[in-house]
């Protein structure tokens, strides 16, 4: 008994299950990209919108007297080049002390021989699991002990502790031949030129992924910034929006342009880094 139609092969099965996946994963992709992008829109037009206009109707997203005033009297009000210095020199001192001192930990990890090794990398690794809070108040207080509260070190060296970049300093390290190191050793080199100028070079990926993570997580600090810093002029961004909503009338316009001007900084780090933040994360995932 012939058949006229054709038996669907494992190969087009194959295909059509690899067509869906991309199309669901599509599909999340957009809706992900909707749940960050509204707010922000949302915050956009209205920072555009008199304040008369948002009063009276707060959810209607267009206008006829679309203006940049409120960006002006935002910046007029308070003293935001202050905050973004601020934000700037505290983000940019917290990525090089965390490049430098978690690569240096996971180079020891990955290729030096001592005891007690893998107990180090688990206690390491074990502070993923810690959550920030449960240690704002042993570190308030020992920073208060050491006069260092109100300063741009107490923001920094908190932010050294970072057990996710030791990770991937560590998976990318780990995947460094050992022949490539010992034969570094046989010819003369010592253990700071192997990490300086043999494996350094080779994990700029892990370098670029930590710096950029580091930098976005540092400028979004609040909970800690905002129980060290008591000076205005030494606030940072975040610290500085949560202050325009303490007061009996929000000047709306003024908010959302104070908003978009502090996401400002990340979005455009975001955009020109974005290659080396998916190329560093995926090679870590893949190692």
């Amino acid at each position: 008994m012939s058949t006229n139609g054709k038996r669907p092969t494992r190969g087009s099965k194959s295909d059509l299950g690899s067509q869906a996946f991309n199309r669901l994963a599509a599909t999340c992709l957009v809706l992900f990209a909707l749940i960050w992008l509204v707010p922000f829109a949302w915050a956009l037009i209205t920072s555009l919108r008199p304040n008369d206009e948002i009063t009276s109707a707060p959810t209607r997203p267009w206008s006829s007297n679309f203006s940049f005033d409120a960006y002006g009297r935002a910046w007029d009000a308070n003293p935001i080049g202050w905050w973004y210095l601020n934000s700037f020199i505290i983000s940019t001192l917290a990525v090089i002390f965390v490049v430098v001192v978690c690569s240096m930990i996971a180079f020891a990890l990955a290729h030096l021989h001592f005891r007690g090794k893998k107990v180090i990398l688990a206690v390491i690794l074990a502070g993923i699991m810690l959550p920030t809070e449960a240690l704002v108040l042993p570190q308030f207080m020992e920073f208060r002990a050491l006069h260092l509260l109100g300063t741009y070190w107490a923001l920094v060296l908190p932010a050294v502790a970072a057990p996710v970049a030791v990770f991937v300093f560590h998976s990318f390290l780990k995947g460094v031949p050992e022949e490539l190191i010992d034969a570094a050793r046989l010819d003369g080199a010592g253990w700071w030129r192997i990490y300086s100028q043999v494996c350094m070079p080779l994990v700029r990926p892990a370098v670029s992924a930590v710096a950029i993570l580091t930098f976005i997580s540092t400028w979004n600090a609040f909970l800690w910034p905002l129980l060290v810093l008591t000076q205005t002029k030494s606030q940072t961004i975040p610290v500085w929006l949560s202050s325009l909503i303490g007061g009996s009338a929000i000047q709306y316009a003024e908010t959302m342009a104070s908003s978009v001007l502090g996401i400002l900084p990340l979005f455009a780090v975001f955009l020109l880094l974005q290659r080396q933040i998916v190329q560093g994360v995926a090679q870590t995932g893949i190692k």
